[in-house]
């Protein structure tokens, strides 16, 4: 039982200077008077929330978003996202969690579920009664973007059956493939492996579970904190043996890079060693490529792409990796989206009281993709829930990078999603 206090903001807090602009730049403060802004929900109220002083009215920090945006742009690295991130978690902690929300947080578990009989899941989860009684009940959002789980077995089943198929090699990888890419998007797991291993890459895949996030997002730091810890005991020998961790969910590897280390307090060397070992897959390409190891025998692809960096993506730190690599295939016309968030955020979007916030947030980049013309096909982002949230507003199919990079090796359709 975790009776933590999740109160500790190290020197963060009095690094703000009051300036505002952080709420000039937040997309939810935009759209919505029920969130006031980072500056005031955060380090603001944070100063109200320490040293035992009474407690202020919290409910607004609910309606963070997380998406990092007043990181970002912060003038003095002020980490007031993680401020809210612990403002929320407290109250969590002092006043408990709702049901939907602790569902909503073990997507691990949702996903384990719905495997085992993905049709009737999927038709139980989306037809159109379910969806009304979901939203009355259980307040998540009748109209939200849920994923269908995969009816051809998850990632997986696929890794295990074409085992003795798979490329021996001297270089190895290790693949987190995270929760969406198990159950939901197999075919993003399929894609990668043949990016792997057309570079030469024997793949790993070994145990692993959810990186918590959602959790975090929900305020279950003490549950956050065990799976992260799994994930650790699970993936700290191959890290130790100086091989890379290679995600393909941009919000799972910075999860393992920085959020559930630093939101956790978890500081060991065994943790350090994970983050120092964990890549984002185009953050890895790229440094493929500068060191001249990427194949770059790439067939020509005419086509119109827009592309969004997710917010999560953009906290990573090191800049546009998959437009960097993409914009090395013959014929791709790239169009770099500036929209601050899709929206969606996680799990946040799920929620009824929410889901309108989301879509709003949201409008910027479903504009933007508008603006391109009648020639897109298909849109590009790193996040899977990015990619569902840009398909419900755009209706257009969404792509991850890693499998346009599959279809220009010739690997993969882009369309039928699925390896040639």
């Amino acid at each position: 039982m975790h009776t933590k206090s999740w109160h500790s903001v190290g020197p963060s807090l009095d690094e703000c200077i009051k300036c505002n602009i952080c709420t000039s730049y937040c997309p939810v403060a935009a759209v919505t008077d029920l969130f006031p802004g980072p500056k005031y929900v955060g380090p603001q109220a944070q100063r109200f929330r320490e040293n035992g002083q009474p407690q202020t009215p919290d409910h607004s920090v609910d309606y963070c978003s997380g998406c990092r945006v007043c990181n970002e742009v912060c003038p003095t690295g002020v980490k007031i996202a993680e401020l809210n991130a612990r403002a929320r978690a407290q109250i969590v902690s002092e006043k408990g969690i709702p049901l939907r929300n602790r569902l909503l947080g073990r997507n691990e578990m949702l996903g384990k579920l719905g495997h085992i009989v993905p049709g009737l899941a999927n038709f139980g989860l989306h037809n159109s009664f379910s969806r009304v009684m979901a939203e009355k009940v259980m307040g998540i959002a009748r109209e939200a973007p849920l994923p269908h789980w995969s009816t051809d077995g998850s990632f997986g089943d696929w890794f295990k059956k074409t085992q003795a198929q798979r490329l021996k090699s001297d270089k190895k990888v290790v693949y987190y493939h995270g929760c969406a890419t198990m159950y939901y998007e197999p075919f993003i797991g399929k894609a990668t492996v043949a990016v792997f291993e057309h570079n030469g890459y024997e793949v790993l895949v070994p145990p692993q579970n959810c990186c918590g996030l959602p959790m975090l997002s929900n305020g279950e730091f003490g549950a956050a904190a065990d799976y992260h810890q799994n994930n650790i005991n699970k993936l700290l020998v191959y890290a130790q043996a100086g091989l890379d961790i290679v995600g393909t969910s941009t919000s799972c590897t910075l999860t393992l890079k920085e959020e559930a280390p630093e939101l956790l307090d978890m500081d060991s060397e065994n943790a350090k060693a994970i983050t120092n070992a964990t890549w984002d897959i185009f953050e890895w390409l790229r440094e493929r490529h500068e060191l001249g190891e990427l194949k770059t025998d790439f067939r020509q692809m005419n086509m119109v792409l827009p592309y969004h960096a997710p917010c999560q993506y953009r906290a990573h730190r090191v800049g546009k990796p998959a437009m960097d690599i993409m914009a090395l295939i013959p014929g791709i016309d790239i169009r770099e989206s500036h929209a601050r968030c899709c929206g969606i955020a996680g799990t946040y979007g799920y929620k009824k009281e929410k889901y309108q916030i989301a879509m709003d947030v949201g409008a910027e980049l479903f504009d933007f993709v508008a603006d391109q013309g009648g020639d897109v096909e298909m849109t590009a982002c790193d996040s899977e829930t990015c990619r569902w949230q840009l398909e419900h507003g755009t209706d257009l199919p969404s792509r991850h990078p890693v499998e346009i990079l599959a279809a220009a090796y010739g690997l993969y359709d882009l369309e039928k999603r699925q390896l040639l």
